[in-house]
């Protein structure tokens, strides 16, 4: 493929500012909804592999979700609705203008880019346990992604021995970061791939491996 990669990390950080500590206590705040455990580290190690720059957020998605558009219902658990214009001054906004002027100086140096966006998911949810490792969230509709999408999943398979699912656990058109730049970059010039990570999988060893394979196939 051999096209620059910009990589971003939405679920980053489980931090509340001090304005909002003690909205959420410190267990919910490190479990799944308050952060994606784990996937800061994957970013940092892609982001040093590839020589790509990362974005990372800031504070917990319970305070602001920065991969949910700016008017959804639940962009936010703990903040009022007075506060959420604020939210999306301080933190939202700045993250997606930042990732997107990342993105377009791409595709004026290069012509296209190709955006990573990093997350983990908690292996049980509401009782129902995942049967995934790895997932590869996309828009079937565009060419480069399921091109993309398709080279990766067997290779992820056989170099790492995972569990790779396609659009799983979630579907690579909802509601998201990546979604919502495609309405902003053609798919000529822009492919987003959402990498979900199950969080029972995540290590060290598991982490190089996965930075090798994605580094040979992004260097086809």
């Amino acid at each position: 493929m051999n096209v620059p990669v910009v990589l971003s990390c939405e679920h980053a950080s489980h931090v509340l500012p001090p304005a909002f500590v003690g909205r959420a206590s410190e267990r919910i705040l490190r479990s799944h909804r308050g952060w994606d455990a784990g996937a800061l580290a994957v970013a940092k190690a892609l982001s040093r592999a590839l020589a790509a720059p990362l974005f990372a957020g800031r504070v917990s998605r319970l305070l602001v979700d920065l991969n949910r558009s700016a008017t959804h219902p639940k962009l936010s658990a703990i903040a009022k609705a007075h506060e959420r214009p604020l939210l999306v001054a301080r933190y939202h906004r700045p993250f997606r203008d930042a990732v997107a002027r990342a993105l377009a100086h791409e595709i004026r140096a290069h012509g296209s880019v190709l955006h990573l966006s990093i997350h983990s998911f908690t292996p049980v949810l509401r009782g129902e346990r995942r049967n995934a490792d790895l997932g590869l969230l996309y828009d079937p509709r565009r060419a480069s992604e399921r091109r993309l999408a398709r080279t990766m999943q067997p290779l992820l398979r056989e170099n790492l021995g995972a569990r790779v699912r396609l659009n799983y656990p979630y579907r690579g058109t909802a509601d998201g970061h990546t979604t919502a730049l495609r309405r902003r970059f053609s798919a000529a010039c822009y492919a987003g791939i959402e990498l979900e990570l199950n969080r029972a999988w995540i290590s060290q060893a598991h982490t190089r491996a996965l930075v090798r394979t994605l580094s040979l196939v992004l260097a086809r």
